[in-house]
């Protein structure tokens, strides 16, 4: 139906007819407002039902449900086309129910007899789709999300950290832990900026002189902490399992508790700290 027929003829109306109840009734006296002018805002569905037609008029009922929850991106016109002749004549009903989108005084789109509630939100859906950002009225989508405010303890630790002074930054976000000890936000931005300020001091060095040494247990740390740094997280988890592998007592707890240090930067889920942790079991057992 689209393009294929001309409403023109309904901007004069004729003789009234009787009026459909309903707020969304629409009659050939005000079809040119309801139907021809609205729709250069919005698409406005046009339903032509019979009041002979109980199916007709329970697809009438679930579009006036459904207009309701539309958000405002169509709007809708029923129509009783035995009381309306000249309108359904204009769009060339051959059944009943006939169901019509108009948009900017053209129809766009149409379908014949009862459809599940589902097929009909589904066509709504590609009808909005259709002339999203053709016509004025239709929004841009889903309405975006109201924006949170920015934590403020946040924002200076984040200010912090952009003029280089890390020790300020972990005060801010150890001030946060001392009055909401689970906040993860938090928790997670600690333990990364305390990794970033133990690396700047750290030599570049470090990974020639631990592989020179691998007995050296601070070597291997500084070492573990430099390809980290270095986006090197596999290496620096082997490493340490290493030194867990051939130490004991106070050294390998305190290898573990570096590794341990390291995983904390990652989610738990990641796939290389879990291959990582299970290769730690393994060597501590």
């Amino acid at each position: 139906m689209s393009g294929a027929v001309d409403l023109s003829a309904l901007k004069q109306p004729a003789a009234a007819a009787a009026d459909v109840p309903g707020d969304h009734a629409v009659t050939e006296t005000n079809f040119e407002d309801r139907v021809l002018r609205r729709s250069t805002q919005v698409p406005v569905v046009v339903a032509l039902y019979s009041q002979r037609s109980p199916g007709s008029i329970e697809l009438v009922k679930l579009l006036e449900q459904l207009v309701t929850r539309s958000g405002g991106d169509w709007d809708l016109a029923t129509v009783e086309a035995e009381a309306n002749m000249r309108i359904a004549q204009a769009f060339g009903v051959q059944g009943i129910p006939t169901v019509v989108a108009v948009a900017a005084g053209q129809p766009l789109a149409d379908f014949t007899g009862n459809q599940p509630e589902e097929q009909v939100t589904q066509w709504l859906a590609a009808v909005v789709d259709a002339v999203r950002g053709k016509l004025p009225g239709v929004g841009e989508g889903e309405a975006a999300e109201p924006e949170v405010p920015e934590d403020p303890r946040f924002v200076a630790a984040e200010e912090a950290l952009e003029r280089g002074e890390f020790d300020a930054a972990i005060a801010v976000y150890q001030d946060i832990l001392a009055a909401e000890p689970n906040n993860a936000e938090a928790k997670a931005a600690l333990r990364q900026v305390q990794f970033l300020s133990r690396v700047q001091d750290l030599d570049p060095s470090a990974l020639a002189k631990a592989d020179a040494d691998p007995a050296d247990l601070d070597a291997a740390i500084a070492a573990a902490d430099l390809e980290m740094f270095n986006q090197q997280p596999e290496a620096a988890f082997d490493r340490l399992i290493a030194q867990v592998k051939r130490t004991a007592g106070d050294d390998r707890t305190r290898a573990r508790t570096h590794l341990l240090e390291l995983f904390e930067l990652f989610d738990p889920a990641e796939p290389l700290v879990v291959a990582s942790r299970r290769k730690l079991a393994a060597a501590l057992y």
